[in-house]
């Protein structure tokens, strides 16, 4: 309804030293082509869930993560992002970066 241009299950290159390997990773979507969203349905999110967007957003070297669990009893979000080789938790909505 908001018109959002997105990618659904969308192929990520990883690169390492500036070559693309041969591996990537699937993001849930790619939104304006430069954020990455996982979607999860759990009860708790834990630590493995933050690594995996902020592995996908190293590997990639796109900026900006959202992570949104449904499965809680109201909905869970987390804004990660990732610059100067540094990945910060914003708090909520938030623009600061720590």
């Amino acid at each position: 309804m908001r018109h959002i241009p997105f990618k659904k299950e969308i192929d990520l290159p990883v690169y390492y030293k500036d070559l693309i390997l041969s591996t990537g990773y699937r993001a849930d979507f790619l939104c304006y082509d430069s954020v990455i969203v996982e979607l999860k349905a759990m009860t708790q999110l834990s630590g493995k869930e933050e690594s995996q967007i902020i592995n996908y957003l190293k590997a990639t070297g796109l900026e900006i993560g959202l992570l949104l669990n449904f499965g809680a009893k109201s909905l869970e979000y987390k804004r990660f992002i990732f610059k100067n080789r540094k990945s910060v938790q914003s708090a909520k909505s938030a623009d600061i970066v720590y």
